[in-house]
């Protein structure tokens, strides 16, 4: 369609750079003429929002900045409430334009306005409604003055303002001053071979990078030998870290040498009454000694073979 009409030969040059653009220009548009497509029907470029632009009225989006009651309902109407606000230019405060903000009550359709106050940096209700009074004093509640644009009229004690003043002068002399000549002075030995300082950083800074190179290698390495994942971190030992490492490892010692220990006694030194029974039974076969009697050592080990390796039954047992 934009080739065909592009060049049948009743549409003009210009008609055909601008199709591409996806509006309609009418056959009778001249651009030379009517300048624009607003201008050639009429109508102004914001729409139904300039429907009062030749009173130098805006139609623009308003939010209430504060509570407010309206004075034609008597309701009540939250902040942040948004209206479509006629705003107009009623005045400057030196070069700051002062705003008049016109709203029709969507509760009784009402008017009431609100203008800009630049001179305190806050808006004021000019009519139709009354701002709801919510007084909180920072000056009380421990802060300061928000909107004190008032210089307070008062008189002073002349000898409070004196001291005031030396001790302004006394700190100034005393601390100030010599913490400039000090900041002045190490500026100065900083700032008088700045050649050598640069080379002395510049070596300090390569050996630490060649250091870290070293110790990113010898991680790698590692990691490559063991199979580890790249992005797991590896930490340093120190002389801390590796006296609390032996030290664990001499408890973790001690404690399998005294289960050893405790699981080898055991098995090695059967009870009282296992060899006990089993010595007599021996001493009644041989003959040789009386029970009372010290065992010797080979009838002692024979014993203990005989229990832990339950060959033979004790006497008594079925």
């Amino acid at each position: 369609m934009i080739r065909r009409l592009g060049h049948h030969p009743q549409v003009r040059s210009w008609q055909r750079i601008c199709l591409g653009f996806n509006k309609y220009y009418p056959p009778d548009y001249d651009p030379e003429k009517h300048k624009s497509l607003n201008a050639y029907r009429g109508k102004h470029a914001l729409g139904d929002r300039a429907r009062k632009i030749d009173q130098g009225v805006l139609i623009t989006r308003f939010e209430l900045p504060f509570n407010i009651w309206c004075a034609t309902c008597d309701n009540h109407i939250g902040m942040g409430v948004r209206y479509n606000a006629e705003k107009k230019k009623i005045g400057s405060y030196y070069s700051t334009p002062i705003y008049s903000f016109r709203c029709k009550c969507h509760l009784c359709s009402g008017w009431f306005e609100i203008q800009t106050d630049p001179k305190n940096t806050r808006y004021v209700v000019v009519s139709g409604a009354r701002q709801k009074e919510e007084g909180w004093d920072p000056e009380e509640n421990g802060g300061f003055a928000v909107h004190d644009t008032e210089s307070k009229q008062g008189t002073e004690d002349p000898l409070a303002a004196l001291e005031k003043t030396t001790a302004a002068q006394d700190h100034m002399n005393q601390v100030q001053i010599p913490r400039l000549e000090a900041l002045q002075n190490l500026s100065d030995h900083y700032g008088s071979d700045p050649y050598t300082l640069s080379k002395k950083a510049r070596k300090r800074f390569r050996e630490v990078k060649r250091v870290e190179k070293e110790k990113q290698a010898e991680e790698n390495e590692l990691k490559g030998r063991y199979g580890l994942p790249e992005e797991l971190k590896l930490t340093r030992n120190s002389k801390e870290t590796e006296e609390q490492d032996r030290e664990e490892w001499r408890k973790a010692r001690r404690e399998l040498e005294e289960r050893e220990n405790a699981k080898r006694q055991r098995l090695e030194t059967p009870s009282r009454h296992s060899i006990r029974p089993l010595l007599s039974s021996l001493r009644t076969a041989s003959g040789s000694r009386s029970l009372s009697s010290q065992p010797s050592a080979a009838e002692l080990l024979r014993a203990r073979i005989q229990v832990n390796s339950g060959h033979r039954k004790l006497p008594g047992s079925k």
